[in-house]
């Protein structure tokens, strides 16, 4: 009997092992990438320049990660509504202030204002979005 019950575990270990490393590979966090997956924005004569864009918090990686903000959604420091001295933008009907490391200084080569946000969601939690970085527009 105890021969069984040994078998019974090991058959159930040796079908446990591989579902739980092919669910660490298939879950585990990856790193941020560009999700121009299909290729849309490969012919924009502005892809490359929005490939090289950086904040001080690192790469923005692209266009197609990028949401334009229409000028409603954006506040510039200073602005009536804006005594913070920061950025702010809206996402999802929240205000969010701007880190000062997240502004992209160069030229806005696109002329809109977009933003690169990183959300993070849980259950039972209260959505917590970061600013990756943040180009302002004309506001025109």
């Amino acid at each position: 009997m105890k021969s069984k019950a040994n078998w019974r575990n090991q058959t159930i270990l040796a079908a446990l092992v591989p579902a739980v490393l092919f669910g660490s590979l298939v879950l585990k966090p990856h790193g941020a990438a560009a999700r121009d997956v299909d290729g849309r924005y490969a012919d924009s004569p502005l892809h490359g320049w929005f490939e090289s864009l950086r904040s001080g918090k690192g790469p923005c990686c692209s266009d197609a990660d990028g949401t334009a903000l229409p000028d409603v959604d954006w506040q510039a420091p200073g602005q009536a509504d804006n005594k913070g001295g920061h950025y702010r933008v809206r996402i999802e009907g929240q205000w969010w202030d701007v880190p000062d490391e997240a502004v992209i200084t160069e030229p806005n080569r696109a002329g809109r204002t977009m933003v690169w946000p990183v959300y993070f969601r849980a259950v039972d939690t209260s959505l917590r979005v970061e600013i990756r970085c943040f180009m302002p527009g004309t506001m025109t």
